[in-house]
Formats: structure tokens, C-alpha cells, sequence
């Protein structure tokens, strides 16, 4: 048997179970575990500037590629609690990845020791495990376990904490038998999906509500195949965007009280049911309004997690199961009664789905200076093409964008779901473009999301990690000021000031061009719609000849209401634009508006 110390012991398994990269900021009790990483060589490291920043990179990293587990990296105390909002927002979207802590040598934990604190018992509520590994001879056992949890089930992260002194004990290790555990993931049985499928063909007007498992289990190849063979319309949820490309015939459109098409919420509502997929009936799909949301419709629900089956509602009918091992079943019923012929014509049905997806949509196109959001995103869509993955956590920027920029391919759209912590964006772009640097990547920023981590630009410029940085800036937190409407205040959400270091942007405050060229990026400041289109097109060029982020800042009028319901009710959109009624008011929409 070979003879190692446990920090090499659980580098070697890291890379037998696929690890090529990690993201992290070292310190005192972890540092044995950073020679292990050096002496053992072959898992590349990106220097954070946040060990929260290195936890969302981890978690970008992990979404850009089927497979892939992000692994962040940080020392005792502070690093530990830093993870929390990452660890957060990856067990609230089912994404793996593993944060490793250093921690105080075991004999002094409990002595109130510098920077020891109990990270496992905080860390467990937002995790699949968390473990504070007291014998060295469990490491690799520990490490075995979490890439089996990870991976099985629901997928989540792990948090494992090393006290130094156990890092460097030796243990006996072989890291050339070593075997991953065979991954568990429910599957379907044939009964179950048959019975499904019954409700589906009972129905007149059926969808197929695509979330997020189905691009999680790599799916989305099958989800197509199955939509095609039934010809029911595809309606993606924000996490699922992407799985149907945007121009399909059968995509339907999102649904939901904020990120949605209006198209998207007509279909639905038309519709007489529902089957989905991994998806977690998330309340900005669904609203408060639940009565409204399910109407008089059936609905069956597929999802790998036992408990989510009735957790927002009863459906009519739940199958736990993967959702690749679902809709392998499916395909290969449908095929069956596609040549038994009994599989009812939907092209009626199709057809009124694609009526309302050009006739239903939203003004993009304004001249007006300072900026309207949505020209913005009319630009981008003529400047980014299919292959563009597209990065953005929360705020007015992400609502505007997922309504009017367009997804073609799964795991393009990359965005926080269920945490929404501001600052997520830039380091999340960065462990997306770690993961494929071959892919055009395109964040996408409010100004307040742009300064929470801000810092991490440093990172990509020090790494050399090239992306665009689309920074819409109108100096207000737009979102909770709309909110805020309800309760007729406008209360601490006005960020602007007159910066005397640079008078010429008025009263937009921070100078977001000189600290990004500070921060060793560039930067291109935007202040008319016109130049929107040649700032886009230089900002590719740039990052590609200087392999940094660049920041495109479209300055914006300091107040525009984005379409949403102040009621949380599907049926109930505040339009506070004027719609689209001509060609020339939504030029980049998916379906030429048919007047």
C-alpha cells in the first residue's frame, strides 16, 4: 500500500473522480492540503479574491458542461462561513459542487481557537453533507462518499472540513484501485410513464413544463424527441431555458409572474394540462395565485426528489424518477403509439400556441436617451449569436433579459434560481468561461449586482479569462424600488451621487469604466442606443485580443417599470410599456410580429 499524507490522499481521489479544476483562496489551515494540490499537479487552481467569489465559480463551472463538479477551496473560520451563500445557491438549484475547509488542529476546536468555528453544523442546512472528517483514515471514505451524494438523487453540494492536523497524518492509501460508488438515480418504471402518458392523451391542449432536472440529467436531446413525437408545446421554466431552442415550433414560451413572455402565460392558461419534468413549481413560474395557476388542468409531475411530488400542490398524478430515465420511457412509448397510430393530431393546438407567440409581445425598440432597458437587450440579440452562454443572477436586468433575449441551446442560459444573491454574476462568469473558454460567455449586470463582487474582475484579468460584461446602469435598485411601489415609498434604493472624480457621468455615481480598467479589464461606457451595436462588437474584439472581461455600460434612464404582476397571479401582467403593434417595435423578437 502506498503511504501518503490525507491532503494528498484527497487530492488523488478529487482527480480519479474527474476534478481538472478548482477555485479558492488559501490560508494557514489549509495550506498542507495546497502542497498536496502542488505536489500532486494535474488539477489546474484560480485565485479568488472572495472565497464567496470562489464558491460561485465553482458553481458556474459546474453548469457550463454535463459532468462537471466545481470545487471551491478555503481555510478555517471566515472562509468557511464566506461559502454559505454559494453553498445556498447550489443546493436551491440541485447543483453539485464541493467546498473543502481547512480547520484549528483537533485537539483545540473546542477551545474557542483562532478562526475554529463549527462550519459543519452551519454549513448542514444548505447541503447534502457537511463534515468535519476527526481521523485521518476516513478522508478518503469521506471524499468517496461525497462525489456518491453529489451525484445521486437530487444533486447538491458537500461541504468537507479538514483540521489541519489531520491533513497531515499519514494513512495508508491506494489511489490506483480506487473506484467512484455507483451513483443512484430513481427511474420510472413502464407502468408509471404509460400511465402518465394516459393523461396526455386524454387532453386537448397538453404542455410540457421543462425545468431544470432536464438539463441537470442532460436530457434535453430526449425532452425534444418527445415533444416532437406528441407535438405538444414546450413551456421552459427559467431553469430549464434552453432544453427546446427558442425558435422550435413547439416552444411555447416561459410562464411565470416576472420572467415570462406574455405569449408564454396565454398558452399556458389555454391549456387543459400539464406534464412536468424537473421542474420545482417555483412561485415566480406558478405565482401566489395557485386557484389561477391550476385552473381546471391536470397535472403530472416528474422529478427525482420523493419529496418535491406535492410539496407546492397535489398533482393528479407523481412519478419520481430521473429525469433522463423518465423521458427515455417516454420516447420509447410514444414511439409505440406514434406507429399504432394512436396518437392524436395536435396541429391546431400547435398552431394556436405559435399565433400568440407572434402576435403577443412586447415593445423592444426606443430611441429615447438615457436608455430604455429593453433596446438594450434588442442589441444583444443582434450582437450575440446561438452559441453565446448567457450569465446573470437577480434584479430588473435578469427579469428584462429573460424576457427578450433569446436561449438556443441547454446550459446557455446560466442563471441563479431559487437564491438570487446579488454579486453572483461576475465570478459565475468566470467559472463558466474557466469551464469553456471556446464559447462566446455574456454576463449580464445591474449596477448594484456588478458592485457586490466587483473585485473578482481581478481574478479573470490575473487568469486571463476572456467575456463581455453587459452592465445596465440606471443608479437605483430597480427591483425593490418597483416592489416598493405597493407600499407607495421609494426608500434606501437610490444609489446615485455626483462622483467628483468624474462630474461628466452626472449623477450615476460610480465610475464602473475607471475601476474595471483599474481592476486590469476594460471598459466601454454607452450613453445612446445607436452606439449599443459597435460597443458590442468592440468589446469582443477587445476580449479577445487582451483576454479580460469587458465591460460594456449602458448608462439607462434612472426609472423603467419591467412587465410583471404586483399580485403574484399569472393572469394578471402589468404592462408598463407600450406593447409592440408594429414590425419595427420588436425587430429581434423570435416570430415576426403579425399584425
Amino acid at each position: 500500500m502506498a503511504r501518503m499524507t490525507a491532503a494528498r490522499a484527497a487530492v488523488e481521489i478529487l482527480k480519479r473522480e474527474g476534478v481538472t479544476d478548482a477555485f479558492g483562496v488559501p490560508g494557514a489551515a489549509i495550506n498542507p492540503f495546497y502542497k498536496a494540490l502542488k505536489e500532486g499537479g494535474g488539477i489546474g487552481h484560480t485565485l479568488a479574491r472572495h472565497v464567496e467569489g470562489a464558491s460561485h465559480m465553482a458553481e458556474g463551472y459546474t453548469r457550463t458542461k454535463p459532468g462537471n463538479i466545481g470545487v471551491c477551496i478555503g481555510t478555517s473560520g471566515p472562509a468557511g462561513t464566506d461559502m454559505i451563500t454559494g453553498l445556498y445557491s447550489a443546493i436551491g438549484d440541485s447543483i453539485p459542487i464541493l467546498c473543502i475547509t481547512g480547520q484549528a488542529p483537533t485537539s483545540v476546536i473546542h477551545k474557542e481557537d483562532f478562526q475554529a468555528v463549527d462550519i459543519a453544523s452551519i454549513a448542514k442546512p444548505v447541503t447534502k453533507m457537511a463534515v468535519t472528517v476527526l481521523e485521518a483514515a476516513q478522508v478518503p471514505g469521506v471524499f468517496q462518499q461525497a462525489f456518491h451524494l453529489m451525484r445521486s438523487g437530487r444533486p447538491g453540494p458537500v461541504l468537507i472540513d479538514l483540521p489541519i492536523d489531520v491533513q497531515l497524518t499519514e494513512i495508508e492509501f491506494d489511489p490506483e484501485t480506487y473506484e467512484p460508488l455507483p451513483v443512484y438515480k430513481p427511474a420510472a418504471t413502464r407502468a408509471q410513464i404509460e400511465k402518465a402518458i394516459s393523461f396526455l392523451l386524454a387532453s386537448e391542449r397538453p404542455v410540457i413544463v421543462a425545468g431544470g432536472g432536464i438539463i441537470g440529467a442532460d436530457a434535453a436531446d430526449l425532452l425534444v424527441e418527445f415533444a416532437e413525437l406528441t407535438q405538444t408545446p414546450v413551456i421552459p421554466t427559467l431553469m430549464g431555458w434552453g432544453a427546446l431552442s427558442d425558435d422550435h415550433e413547439l416552444n411555447a414560451g416561459m410562464v411565470g409572474v416576472q420572467t415570462s413572455h406574455r405569449y408564454g402565460n396565454a398558452n399556458f392558461l389555454e391549456s387543459d394540462f400539464v406534464l412536468g419534468i424537473g421542474n420545482r413549481w417555483a412561485n415566480r413560474h406558478t405565482g401566489y395565485k395557485l386557484d389561477v395557476y391550476r385552473g381546471e388542468r391536470k397535472f403530472v409531475h416528474v422529478d427525482i426528489e420523493p419529496t418535491q411530488i406535492g410539496k407546492i400542490f397535489p398533482p393528479d398524478y407523481g412519478v419520481v424518477s430521473d429525469a433522463k430515465a423518465a423521458l427515455e420511457l417516454f420516447v420509447e412509448v410514444a414511439k409505440e403509439l406514434k406507429a399504432a397510430g394512436k396518437l392524436p393530431d395536435r396541429a391546431d393546438w400547435v398552431a394556436s400556441t405559435q399565433e400568440r407567440k407572434a402576435t403577443l409581445l412586447r415593445r423592444t425598440h426606443f430611441d429615447n436617451v438615457p436608455m430604455k432597458p429593453q433596446r438594450v437587450y434588442e442589441e444583444m440579440n443582434k450582437a450575440f449569436g446561438p452559441d453565446t452562454r448567457y450569465v446573470t443572477t437577480i434584479g430588473l436586468s435578469q427579469i428584462a433579459g429573460a424576457q427578450m433575449l433569446h436561449v438556443y441551446k441547454p446550459r446557455h442560459w446560466i442563471n441563479c434560481g431559487q437564491a438570487g444573491p446579488l454579486g453572483w454574476t461576475i465570478p459565475a462568469a468566470i467559472g463558466v468561461a474557466t469551464a469553456d473558454p471556446d464559447s462566446p460567455v455574456v454576463a449580464l449586470s445591474g449596477d448594484y449586482d456588478f458592485q457586490f463582487m466587483i473585485e473578482e474582475l481581478a481574478v479573470a484579468a490575473q487568469h486571463k479569462v476572456p467575456y463581455v460584461h453587459v452592465l445596465v446602469n440606471n443608479a437605483y435598485l430597480g427591483l425593490i424600488r418597483q416592489a416598493q411601489r405597493g407600499l407607495d415609498i421609494n426608500f434606501q434604493v437610490n444609489l446615485e451621487f455626483e462622483n467628483i472624480n468624474t462630474p461628466e457621468i452626472g449623477v450615476y455615481g460610480v465610475d464602473h469604466v475607471k475601476v474595471a480598467e483599474g481592476l486590469g479589464c476594460k471598459a466601454i461606457r454607452v450613453t445612446e442606443p445607436d452606439q449599443l451595436g459597435a460597443a458590442f462588437e468592440q468589446a469582443k474584439k477587445l476580449a479577445a485580443e487582451y483576454q479580460v472581461p469587458v465591460v460594456v455600460e449602458a448608462i439607462l434612464e434612472r426609472i423603467t417599470n419591467i412587465s410583471m404582476s404586483g399580485t403574484m397571479d399569472i393572469s394578471n401582467i402589468t404592462e408598463f410599456e407600450e406593447l409592440a403593434t408594429e414590425p419595427g417595435h420588436a425587430p429581434t423578437s423570435i416570430k415576426p410580429l403579425k399584425v
